[in-house]
């Protein structure tokens, strides 16, 4: 009951979809309607304000953080362990890929599987966050270094914790941010992939 509980808020928190919020604060157009059509901070980008990109970055890494954090800290009192903590990493990023709120288009999970990744273990996040930094600094393309590094994510916490039920739960994740990305995959096979920082029309500059 309790697991089901923390699932269904989980998921209510992954549903605050932070870059229509954060453009709406800022007048802003809707990511939905511009770019990549996704409400994420690469996209927001494109608008031309680089302070809406950050907190759409930090509000989406936030929560996925805090969904784990939260199941972490007060789970073991419900009774709550590892496999909880699994199936509610997986929910707070359904929430942000299907928002309820948002009629169920949202982004592409980058920025929430790296706040969750971080609440599993600091030292995996940081691993994962550095390969996405790496290849987007050596390529200029933010859509590679999220399939890079999302690849990679399930190596790094195998490394670090063993094969569990928050590995599979991994690699659920990556592989559903892997099928978020199937339109970036054929863009960047045709050479089409926009570049990190470039506009697209649409975007309503503040």
């Amino acid at each position: 009951m309790y697991t089901l509980l923390f699932v269904i808020a989980a998921y209510l928190l992954g549903s605050i979809s932070f870059g229509i919020v954060t453009s709406k604060l800022f007048g802003l157009g809707d990511p939905r309607t511009y770019g990549s059509n996704n409400p994420g901070a690469t996209n927001v980008l494109r608008s031309g304000n680089k302070s809406a990109a950050a907190l759409t970055l930090l509000g989406d890494g936030f929560k996925g953080w805090l969904a784990v954090w939260l199941t972490q800290k007060y789970g073991p009192q419900f009774g709550l362990g590892d496999g909880a903590v699994a199936l509610i990493a997986v929910a707070v990023f359904l929430g942000h890929l299907w928002p309820i709120f948002f009629r169920f288009a949202g982004g592409k999970g980058v920025a929430t599987l790296l706040g969750i990744l971080i609440g599993i273990n600091p030292l995996l996040g940081l691993a994962t966050i550095g390969t996405w930094l790496i290849v987007a600094y050596a390529f200029r393309y933010s859509s590679l270094a999220a399939l890079i590094a999302s690849v990679f994510a399930p190596f790094f916490y195998t490394l670090m914790e063993g094969p569990d039920m928050i590995l599979l739960a991994i690699v659920v994740m990556s592989a559903l941010l892997i099928y978020r990305h199937a339109k970036n995959i054929g863009n960047l096979l045709a050479g089409k992939e926009s570049r990190i920082g470039s506009k697209k029309n649409g975007g309503k500059a503040a």
